[in-house]
């Protein structure tokens, strides 16, 4: 996959640099803030090779990519540097619900710091494995440094929700930070430790009661410090006199925001903290299979739409206040488990070799607690596995609810996470994950492979009709497709590039060029031009999208022996000149110069059928497209 070509096409797409508001990403998806929607190109976004899917949901027009997003988030920072570390403003109004609004707030807050929260469940995990097994001791320093390594994103993380909530309220992010090191100081635990044992007495700060209460490992009253802070430090610009504007700002903002937040803020946010603890708690008492149940049916749901970071807050509060969560992890655990287990009975049943590969991929990283690849690639797509997915999830769900199964240190929920079901010193809790996990695998499997079917692809007839207008016949629509350039005809496993010879981009054939020219092979329209200059998109009058990229890895030319001869948009016919290379100088850099031509369209025709032959001249036929 092309990184720095999917970056600009997924640019172009969304209405351009100018449109783009802001942009986080996730473990699969880029999370664009757009100024007008109504600018994107939604359905040839949908369409763009590397591309699995577009929801526009919570305030965010959302682009899923897979595993590879990190690198096509690179890109486009290099095509869009403002987006580094902040948002563009926008001067349009918002006009987007308050659903929309809070969705898109947490998401922002929360997506940024997953890696950290995600390592730090991970060693947690492990290091309950290690003590299981008896590898370490618990007393020995090297528990003590495991444990205390995992700890310091939990118990430093309203330091971390500082940073990313300074970029998403638009504030300073080290004055944030400063906020989060406030409430976190050693002096000020102290102070509230003494209180507590004594059991009398109290803080005060010019007065002001403060509160004895500990701020590590929380959530919200950080957020809501912040979210202050974005208020006061624009007011303590405009009173700040230029001269002194430098260190009179952030004082103002400091000592303002750091009472408010000891005196305030703080307090309101951990009475939230606790009062949504006591809540769920009181859910459990009442009905603890309810709410895991309907996150194992429903979270296939809350992931299309890009809601279920919403959640993820509730689940590390549970854990940093109660030191459990019982509700939304072992919910989504089943619920991942399911989605993964259902794709990889499509690729188990079908027959289809394209559809196999994908479903088994996606399946297996579904279990592994990535589930976007799945969702979108297999089980969206077909319906059934969808349903065998929240069948299976729902009921595994309902079994950890039922057993009151405790997740002590998140992670993404998967099969790798599920040490993280060890504590309470006991293993009961990983037992019965370790059977809610198998219930979702096993019924979600079963259910897809049962209800599933390759689809059947239906080939339209194309109506022919005499100089009188009567219809003489019914027949298929067939595309010819000529070479585009003089040289040897081989098949696609001839590219040592797996994005062609495994057919991801589709299906077509490869060319070894012996003359650097390149002539239209249908007659149709011009699509796609490349800075690079080493390929071309095409779109024939049929509607058959083409491909003709010359040479591997030849994006790292920067268009150095390439020239166009078309433009962007230009109708062209059978044997135009496209495109000239200089076959010699290419070869000599090192680069392969055989040319892969795909229909990267493939799945909306019936049949392609293509044709190799020894040095092909450019205008004989080399490929049939039947719809």
């Amino acid at each position: 996959m092309n990184y720095q070509e999917l970056g600009k096409t997924i640019i172009e797409k969304i209405g351009g640099k100018q449109n783009i508001a802001g942009l986080t990403h996730c473990a699969t998806r880029l999370r664009f803030n757009l100024k007008d929607e109504g600018k994107t190109q939604t359905d040839g976004l949908k369409n763009t090779p590397g591309v699995m899917g577009v929801v526009s949901k919570g305030g965010q027009y959302q682009v899923i990519i897979g595993s590879d997003v990190g690198s096509v988030y690179k890109e486009i920072l290099k095509e869009v540097p403002t987006l580094d570390g902040e948002q563009v403003e926008s001067n349009e109004k918002d006009e987007r619900g308050a659903a929309s609004k809070i969705i898109d707030t947490i998401t922002g807050i929360f997506t940024p710091i997953l890696p950290a929260i995600t390592a730090a469940g991970m060693l947690k995990a492990v290091l309950s494995l290690l003590v299981v097994f008896n590898a370490i001791d618990k007393t020995g320093q090297t528990y003590i440094i495991i444990d205390f390594m995992a700890d310091s994103a939990f118990y430093f993380l309203p330091i971390l929700l500082a940073a990313s909530s300074a970029q998403k309220f638009k504030t300073n992010m080290y004055l944030a930070m400063m906020v989060g090191g406030i409430l976190l100081h050693p002096n000020f635990v102290g102070m509230v430790n003494a209180i507590k044992e004594a059991g009398e007495g109290g803080i005060h700060l010019f007065g002001l009661p403060i509160s004895a209460v500990t701020y590590g490992s929380s959530v919200i009253p950080i957020i809501l410090a912040v979210w202050f802070m974005s208020y006061v430090e624009p007011i303590a610009d405009k009173v700040s006199p230029k001269a002194i504007k430098f260190f009179s700002k952030p004082l103002i903002t400091i000592a303002i925001v750091g009472t408010v937040s000891l005196v305030v803020v703080g307090p309101l946010g951990y009475f939230i903290s606790d009062a949504i603890s006591n809540g769920i708690k009181a859910l459990e008492n009442f009905s603890p299979w309810l709410v895991p149940t309907i996150i194992g049916a429903l979270t296939p749901l809350f992931v299309a739409t890009g809601t279920h970071y919403g959640l993820v807050p509730i689940g590390i509060n549970n854990r940093m206040t109660t030191g459990y969560d019982s509700v939304i992890y072992p919910g989504m655990l089943a619920s991942n488990l399911g989605q993964g287990a259902a794709s990889l009975a499509v690729g188990v049943k079908s027959k289809d070799s394209s559809i196999k590969q994908v479903a088994a991929s996606a399946g297996l990283t579904g279990l592994f607690g990535i589930t976007e690849p799945a969702l979108y690639g297999v089980n969206l797509k077909y319906k059934t596995p969808l349903y065998a997915a929240m069948i299976g999830g729902g009921i595994g769900g309902l079994f950890m609810g039922i057993t009151r199964v405790k997740n002590f240190t998140g992670g993404s929920p998967g099969l790798l996470t599920l040490p993280s079901y060890i504590g309470d010193d006991t293993l009961t809790h990983l037992y019965m994950a370790c059977i809610g996990a198998a219930i979702s695998i096993v019924i979600s499997f079963a259910v897809s492979y049962i209800l599933y079917k390759d689809p059947v692809v239906e080939t339209p007839k194309a109506t022919i009709k005499n100089n009188e207008g009567n219809t003489i016949s019914e027949a298929n629509t067939i595309t010819e497709i000529v070479a585009p350039i003089k040289g040897d005809v081989v098949a696609l496993t001839a590219v040592e590039d797996g994005m062609f010879s495994e057919e991801i981009l589709g299906k077509g054939i490869a060319i070894k060029p012996v003359e650097g020219i390149v002539y239209a092979p249908v007659s149709g329209t011009v699509t796609a031009l490349f800075d690079s200059k080493h390929a071309i998109g095409l779109t024939s009058d049929s509607g058959v999208e083409l491909l003709i990229h010359i040479g591997i890895d030849t994006v790292q030319l920067n268009g150095v022996g390439y020239e166009y001869f078309v433009e962007k948009g230009q109708n062209i016919e059978i044997g135009d000149k496209l495109i000239e290379f200089d076959l010699e100088k290419i070869a000599e850099k090192g680069y392969n110069i055989i040319t892969p031509v795909v229909v990267t369209n493939s799945a909306d025709f019936g049949d392609i059928i293509t044709l190799t032959k020894v040095l092909a001249e450019p205008g004989e036929q080399v490929m049939k497209v039947i719809r």
